[in-house]
C-alpha cells in the first residue's frame, strides 16, 4: 500500500437536481462529497474513490480544494439523482435517477491504506457483496445503506428491500440507516429496538437518523442528541454529514455519547444552509454543549 489516510471514502457522486417548491438548483451531491468535506474540515486525513465521466470530472474540484486526495474511476455516465420537495419546509421528498456510474469492482480500489473505509451509496447497484468484502478484508467498514435500500420503482427511487443484508451486515463496523431504512429492514417502529435489531446481526455501532435528531446504539447503549436547525434550506446531505461527523469524533477518540451529540450540533447547522457543512469547529462545539 501507498498513502495512509484516517478515511477512504467510497462511493458515486451525484451530478443532480434539487427541487424545492418551484425552486431548481443543479449541483454535487452524495455521500461521500457532503462526508468527505465533513471529515475533511475536521482535520482527518481524507481519499475519495468514485465512478464517473471524465466530462464531469469539475464535480471533483471542491473534494480536492477541501485537501483531499480523489482517485477517480472513468466511466460512460456519472450518477445523478433529482431530489424534488414539494413543500420546502417538509422532510418529505421524491428521488428520481438521471444517470448511474455503474457497480464498483474490487479492481477499481486503488492501492493506499485507511484507518477506517467509508462505502457512501447512494441507489441500488453501487456496490455488491463481492465489493464489500474487498474492502472488508483491507480494514474496518461504515456503510450508509441508504443506496442498498434504495431502489427503482415507477421511475422513483424507493426505499425497499436489501436481499442481501445478511451477508454484509456481518462486514460492518459501524452502520448508518434512517428511521424508513432501519424499518424496512426490521420491520421494528421503534427507533432502539430496531438499532438493536440490527447491531445483533453484525454492526458495533449503529447510527439512525430521523427528522428529530440521531439516536446511536454503542457498547449495549443507546444516545441520542436532537436536531435544532431553524430552517431546512440545507436537507439534502443531512444523513451523509451527520453520519460522517460521528465517525470523525469517534476516530478522534471521542465517547459515543460525546459524538453523538458533536454530530447533532454539526449537522443542525448543515440543515440551515444548502450545500456541504462549512463552518467551524468552535460553532459546533458551542451548540453541542446546548444539546
Amino acid at each position: 500500500m501507498r498513502s495512509r489516510y484516517d478515511v477512504v471514502a467510497i462511493g458515486h457522486l451525484d451530478k443532480g437536481r434539487i427541487i424545492k417548491g418551484e425552486r431548481a438548483r443543479e449541483g454535487v451531491g452524495g455521500a461521500v462529497y457532503f462526508g468527505g468535506i465533513v471529515l475533511a474540515r475536521l482535520g482527518l486525513r481524507v481519499a475519495v474513490v468514485t465512478r464517473l465521466a471524465q466530462a464531469d470530472a469539475w464535480m471533483l474540484e471542491e473534494l480536492k480544494n477541501s485537501g483531499i486526495d480523489v482517485f477517480p474511476v472513468w466511466t460512460e455516465e456519472s450518477t445523478g439523482i433529482e431530489n424534488y420537495y414539494p413543500d420546502p419546509d417538509s422532510d418529505f421528498r421524491h428521488c428520481r435517477p438521471l444517470g448511474f456510474a455503474g457497480t464498483f469492482r474490487p479492481g477499481d480500489l486503488p492501492e493506499i491504506q485507511g484507518r477506517l473505509y467509508y462505502l457512501g451509496t447512494v441507489m441500488a447497484g453501487e456496490i455488491d457483496l463481492a465489493f464489500l468484502r474487498a474492502v472488508a478484508a483491507r480494514g474496518p467498514v461504515a456503510l450508509d445503506a441508504q443506496g442498498c435500500l434504495r431502489a427503482l420503482k415507477d421511475g422513483e427511487l424507493v426505499t425497499d428491500g436489501w436481499d442481501w443484508a445478511g451477508e454484509a451486515l456481518p462486514h460492518v463496523c459501524y452502520l448508518k440507516v434512517d428511521d424508513r431504512e432501519a424499518r424496512a429492514l426490521t420491520g421494528e417502529e421503534e427507533r432502539g429496538r430496531a438499532a438493536r435489531q440490527l447491531a445483533a446481526r453484525g454492526p458495533v455501532e449503529v447510527v439512525l437518523t430521523h427528522h428529530g435528531g440521531v439516536l446511536v446504539l454503542a457498547g449495549g447503549r443507546v444516545y441520542q442528541a436532537p436536531f435544532r436547525p431553524k430552517s431546512l434550506a440545507g436537507r439534502t446531505g443531512r444523513g451523509d454529514t451527520c453520519f460522517s461527523a460521528y465517525l470523525a469524533r469517534r476516530l478522534q477518540g471521542a465517547s459515543p455519547q460525546e459524538a453523538t451529540k458533536f454530530a447533532a450540533a454539526l449537522t443542525t447547522l448543515k440543515l440551515e444552509r444548502p450545500g456541504p457543512f462549512r463552518g467551524t469547529v468552535a460553532e459546533v462545539e458551542r451548540l453541542a454543549a446546548s444539546l
